[in-house]
């Protein structure tokens, strides 16, 4: 499962559980939340343990089990038991919400930005503060969109595993064939406009120039958004800014867009997502994710090009997500946790996933194994946009207004309703959920 289809699962996940901001029976504050961090010092090398580590991705598990090996060399005796649960249809979330109500998380498990404030906020997760203080864990040696991804109320509770951003991906064969020229990295909506119209015409519609996943906004509407100038949601996550006059104008680009026939329609985009649109050789450029620059590779070859996002009126700014190591607050075995999420947020540890070529590690300076790992495509823009890029938008109980996007964006697309009400109509019933967290 790719990572924006995971993302869309966690939170709806979240929904079908009827989880409001608190974890049923998990309310009460403890001793680990805040100045619950307790200094760290790294245990004794024959400390000896067992601890569990749940993750959801099969094809990462390999990877995974290195890790442990090169960390049982350090600590031979901490034994690391790998808990894999699928994570189609949100079985991930599903079983560790469940677990966090019995007060029965894994020791360590993996993390993401639309449920991190629901667990650290419902004291499920034990802050990492002492371990930065330990010089254990550097912030400085991660992506800052990162580190404040997994920072709540001013308290570190997620090592940063792994990051991606948002790429112009395009089938050369299609845009020769239309008479376009390839993508560049100057440049702007214009030329997207244009040159996606031209490609539409030349096919009469049975191939299109462009889209993206208008069924979440982390590879398609966030990232215009922000580059109008645009927001999603405040710093300080408290208000919503769909109705800001940027914001409404990175909306309209794919009403627009969809409108003038670059794009597939929104009932279209509905059933088959773009990607498929792309993979099908019926859209030649898509906004996508660097998780799919395998796929993709594999169904075009040398055909395949990919680009950083065109410039809006602001910036080519794209949105930032990447997934957390976190140890439950109720672990029995602290010391041992501790010492293997500083492990898993080495650069040793880091080399192993970029050789892996499944994710992006989070760790900096290791990701040019994973940038070269395809020749001929010029993978080192998706390190270069998380430099700038905007956190992956998140609250309390974000799940709750994903579902207000999910309602209220798509006609406005399709042109059923005008772009100002609807963002207007969105900010205003956003708000409402955000005061109540």
């Amino acid at each position: 499962m790719d990572r924006r289809t995971f993302l869309r699962a966690a939170v709806l996940g979240g929904a079908s559980l009827g989880l409001g901001v608190t974890l049923a029976g998990c309310s009460t504050p403890s001793s680990t939340t805040g100045t619950g961090a307790a200094a760290y010092k790294a245990p004794a090398k024959n400390l000896a343990a067992t601890i569990s580590y749940a993750i959801w991705d099969v094809n990462q598990q390999p990877a995974m089990q290195k890790i442990i090996a090169a960390f049982n060399k350090v600590y031979p005796n901490i034994t690391v038991n790998i808990q894999l649960t699928p994570s189609s249809g949100g079985a991930y979330w599903t079983k560790m919400k469940t677990l966090a109500q019995g007060k029965n998380l894994p020791d360590v498990f993996w993390m993401n930005g639309p449920n991190v404030e629901l667990f650290a906020l419902n004291n499920q997760l034990l802050p990492l503060d002492g371990m930065v203080s330990a010089g254990a864990v550097k912030k400085s040696d991660y992506p800052d969109a990162l580190v404040n991804l997994y920072t709540v109320d001013g308290h570190f509770y997620g090592v940063p595993k792994d990051f991606d951003t948002i790429g112009l991906y395009y089938n050369k064969s299609l845009l020769a064939k239309a008479g376009v020229a390839e993508p560049t990295a100057s440049w702007t909506w214009d030329d997207l406009k244009t040159n996606g119209k031209k490609i539409s015409d030349h096919y009469s519609g049975k191939v299109f120039g462009f889209a993206g996943d208008l069924t979440g906004g982390q590879t398609s509407w966030y990232n215009t958004m922000l580059q109008a100038g645009g927001y999603i949601i405040s710093p300080d996550h408290k208000k919503s800014g769909y109705d800001q006059p940027g914001s409404i104008q990175g909306l309209q680009f794919w009403a627009d867009l969809i409108k003038s026939g670059v794009s597939p329609t929104m009932q279209q985009l509905t059933t088959t997502l773009a990607n498929d649109w792309f993979t099908s050789g019926k859209l030649a450029m898509v906004m996508d994710g660097d998780w799919e620059t395998t796929p993709y590779h594999q169904a075009f070859g040398d055909k395949l090009g990919v680009v950083k996002l065109a410039a809006g009126p602001k910036s080519n700014q794209c949105v930032i997500h990447g997934l957390g190591n976190v140890i439950s607050a109720t672990t029995k075995n602290k010391d041992a946790a501790m010492a293997f999420v500083a492990f898993l947020g080495n650069r040793a540890s880091a080399l192993v996933q970029a050789d892996a070529g499944v994710v992006i590690p989070a760790f900096n300076g290791s990701q040019d194994v994973w940038a070269k790992s395809i020749p001929g495509l010029d993978l080192q823009l998706f390190l270069d946009e998380a430099r700038t890029a905007s956190p992956y938008p998140i609250s309390k109980n974000t799940s709750a207004w994903n579902q207000l996007e999910s309602t209220i964006l798509p006609p406005a697309f399709a042109g059923q309703v005008p772009m100002a009400t609807a963002a207007k109509q969105l900010a205003d019933q956003m708000n409402a959920l955000l005061a109540k967290e």
